[in-house]
């Protein structure tokens, strides 16, 4: 044991690849997953409450309904997609266990993805909740309103869309940068 602290206090790790580097990747993995679940189950939530609102008066009109949720539950998608992504990116330090190989640059960037796709997967939710609870209770009202709040849906799941394309740019940007 002591001669494994002594090997770590000889190492000289440059200031492109600390030991805490791989901690951003892992945390924008983790914010990627839990913002992006976040808004999903917000918008899942909200959604149920205007279904179970109108299908009181319009029972058949429940998996018509149904919509807002299914387009919540992609929101949750996409951030498990950047959080695989990023996690599988993740360098393991080498052979001896001390020796890192992620760079500051790959974590800083992993970070920055992970944000991106949750807090885009966050809006997105709170939208699709809001758009799909009074979307519902409005279309079993007046059923030409169908088609008007399919396309606000899409728009308001555009933005976990747009969170997901920038993570992926992002992540697959960060390179490999050497630490030796």
């Amino acid at each position: 044991m002591l001669q494994v602290l002594q090997a770590v206090a000889e190492l000289q790790f440059s200031e492109l690849c600390p030991l805490g580097a791989p901690f951003f990747g892992y945390f924008g993995a983790a914010v990627a997953m839990s913002m992006a679940n976040l808004g999903a189950a917000y918008g899942t939530a909200k959604a149920g409450v205007g279904i179970s609102g109108m299908a009181v008066t319009k029972p058949d009109l429940v998996m018509k309904a149904l919509i807002p949720v299914v387009m919540a539950g992609v929101v949750g998608i996409y951030g498990l997609i950047v959080a695989v992504i990023i996690s599988t990116k993740i360098g393991k330090p080498t052979d001896d266990g001390v020796k890192p190989i992620y760079s500051l640059h790959e974590g800083m960037a992993h970070l920055g993805a992970g944000l991106a796709a949750g807090l885009s997967g966050l809006a997105a939710g709170y939208a699709i909740g809001i758009v799909g609870d009074a979307g519902v209770r409005a279309v079993a009202q007046q059923p030409k309103l169908f088609v008007g709040m399919i396309l606000i849906l899409i728009f308001a799941e555009a933005l976990g869309l747009y969170g997901l394309i920038v993570a992926l740019i992002m992540s697959s940007s960060a390179g490999s940068a050497t630490c030796q």
